[in-house]
């Protein structure tokens, strides 16, 4: 039984510029429907898998435009293989990886693996190549038997259209394994969920892809399901990846009564297990968790009210699932604290200090960092490989903004002045308004060219982003 909630209100956001008149309106400036609700009737289904087999994943990635069953609807979206929840794709540290690569959309699109270290360059995780309408291109990937396990996901990244190929529905996850091996030995092989949520906004019979506005009413779904049943016993420990792979939204993600026992953030296992009641998650950032089934009964995974600033939004409370805990009790698992192995880069000689900082002209149109827009002609930043720097990141807005890297993951050393417990490196971290984080980051293993942008993808189409150049 579908219903209609209500959206989120506040700053635009919009991904592209200018007003159109009413009797010019295209469709895809039209506001969209109001948010999509529904009972849970079915149970959670993970994406389909493709899994590397003797140290190599190959596949082919088809892009297109297509109708797809979506919450009880038959819709027009962006899709990976025709698919609204595309394949997961698994494998493991120092695997290869190839991608058949060919895009039957009328505009251009290319792939990045997000936040995978792996080269920036040729035909590894190049976000400068462009795929255009009608070609194919094969991407290759090499990793590095240091690849940390966890959870990371693909989605295209042509500059000006990466917010509205994503939120059409070109995401999925890959995965990493080997979380199994910093876990006690009763919890290897527990149950995983993936849990990706996906956001789409609705006009008509196709997901609204043009003149997104952040504020607009946006249904939220989990595996491209809307509110599905998530079947736990009382007291079983499993394995969930939460993972926002929408274009711009942001998730605070809770459980009432249930805590999120943190083992992984952005695919970088944690050196201590940290437990919390809720977890912000921003586009492109991953969290994987331990979950605990609680008493028997239904209960229903959230995502609860957030207010990214008086320039930003307001985002609703909805459910995204109904967790069914049933059956058989079973006596709950000691949970680890010590986890894998810590990494400080605290203790590293510091080569250079940069500043960052994030502003954007009074409509909310236009974004830059150190006051420039995107030009990829253009470098940006410069740093030598194999070193570690500081930089100090601002934000000189009043909504917030997603501080992200490619290539390198960071750890975050302070926030508005305030030290960080470092649990581990990230690659997608809230900068509060008006406010600044302070990171160090070592550059390890690959030279070449590539980005650091805000995450909100609406803003880095609109020029919040920045060439870096790493030097061997």
């Amino acid at each position: 039984m579908l219903a209609l909630a209500a959206g989120c209100t506040g700053h635009t956001g919009t991904s592209t510029h200018g007003r159109a008149t009413a009797s010019t309106v295209p469709l895809a400036s039209l506001s969209p429907s109001p948010a999509l609700t529904a009972r849970a009737t079915e149970d959670l289904r993970d994406p389909p898998q493709i899994v590397s087999k003797d140290g190599l994943l190959r596949t082919r990635i088809v892009v297109e435009r297509k109708k797809v069953r979506l919450a009880g609807n038959d819709v027009w979206a962006l899709t990976y293989n025709g698919m609204y929840a595309p394949p997961t794709l698994r494998l493991r540290p120092g695997d290869r990886m190839e991608v058949a690569f060919e895009n039957k959309l009328d505009q251009q699109t290319n792939l990045h693996v997000h936040g995978m270290h792996v080269s920036p360059v040729g035909r590894s995780d190049n976000v400068f190549l462009k795929i255009g309408p009608g070609k194919k291109f094969t991407y290759e990937y090499t990793f590095p038997k240091s690849l940390e396990p966890g959870t990371y996901w693909y989605h295209p990244h042509p500059h000006t259209l990466s917010a509205a190929q994503t939120a059409g529905g070109m995401a999925g996850l890959v995965v990493v394994d080997g979380l199994d091996d910093h876990l006690p030995a009763p919890l290897r092989g527990i149950t995983e969920r993936v849990v990706a949520l996906k956001d789409f906004q609705l006009v008509g019979d196709r997901i609204k892809t043009a003149h997104l506005k952040m504020g607009a009413p946006t249904t939220r779904t989990v595996n491209g399901q809307l509110n599905p049943r998530i079947r736990i016993r009382p007291g079983e420990t499993q394995l969930w990846r939460l993972a926002n792979v929408g274009a711009n939204i942001f998730y605070k993600v809770a459980l009432p009564g249930t805590k999120f026992h943190v083992v992984a953030q952005d695919g970088y296992p944690v050196n201590k297990v940290y437990a919390v009641d809720s977890l912000v998650i921003p586009a492109g950032a991953r969290y994987d968790v331990l979950v605990q089934g609680p008493a028997a009964g239904t209960s229903e995974l959230l995502t609860l009210p957030y207010d990214s600033g008086k320039a930003g939004n307001r985002f609703p409370q909805a459910t995204l699932a109904t967790v069914r805990s049933e059956g058989e009790p079973m006596r709950p698992a000691a949970l680890p604290t010590d986890f894998a192995p810590e990494d400080d880069l605290g203790r590293e000689t510091v080569a250079d200090r940069k500043t960052i900082t994030f502003t954007e002209n009074k409509a909310g149109t236009l974004f830059y960092i150190n006051h420039k827009q995107f030009d990829h002609n253009r470098v940006d930043f410069r740093a030598k490989l194999g070193t570690v720097e500081e930089w100090t990141v601002k934000n000189d807005s009043d909504e917030v903004h997603s501080f992200h890297v490619h290539t390198n993951d960071f750890q975050v050393m302070s926030i508005d002045g305030k030290p960080q417990t470092n649990y581990g490196l990230q690659d997608t971290v809230d900068v509060p308004p008006r406010g600044n984080m302070v990171v160090r980051i070592r550059f390890l293993d690959y030279a070449g060219r590539t980005v650091l942008h805000c995450h909100i993808l609406n803003h880095e189409d609109a020029g919040m982003m920045s060439v870096l150049q790493i030097e061997k």
